[in-house]
């Protein structure tokens, strides 16, 4: 599937020819402490569940949906390059990602975040975090933050 963002910007599923990208793009953001890194081995062997955004050819922003459980997916590795951010980029790759969601039948979409107004906007609601053991045994046990984490827990119930 692929969706039009914008003239001249498409969402699509990433393949193993994006990895090197992916990899540079969220290691920004791992560098600021605002993303755990993932490294090329686990992106590739991750590739399936990314989605990037592009424009004339360049990937420009991606994110990725975790399988948590049974009824649980999580939005992470959600980020765009810097000067493509307040295009609304991020919004389209969320929404593309909630329709994977829907379409495998997942009816609770969650993310761990630092810009809850941007999930709020597109209908998440702030929630405690430790309703989500399932995402703190997955990732949190690896994560240096894990006895200090300041993310805030947001999540988006599908119909």
């Amino acid at each position: 599937m692929r969706v039009l963002v914008s003239v001249g910007t498409l969402c699509r599923k990433a393949t193993a020819d994006d990895v090197d990208t992916l990899y540079k793009l969220i290691q920004g953001y791992a560098e600021q402490g605002i993303m755990l890194p993932r490294s090329r081995e686990a992106l590739l062997r991750m590739i399936d569940t990314f989605v990037v955004a592009e424009q004339g050819g360049t990937v420009i922003g991606c994110g990725s949906l975790c399988k948590l459980g049974q009824d649980l997916v999580e939005i992470r590795s959600l980020g765009i390059t810097d000067g493509y951010k307040g295009q609304g980029i991020g919004g389209k790759l969320v929404d593309f990602l909630i329709e994977e969601a829907r379409a495998q039948g997942i009816p609770k979409v969650m993310a761990l975040t630092y810009e809850v107004a941007f999930f709020v906007k597109s209908g998440f609601t702030v929630v405690d975090k430790e309703i989500f053991p399932e995402k703190v045994w997955t990732d949190c046990v690896h994560c240096k933050k894990r006895d200090c984490c300041d993310e805030i827990a947001v999540l988006k119930m599908l119909n």
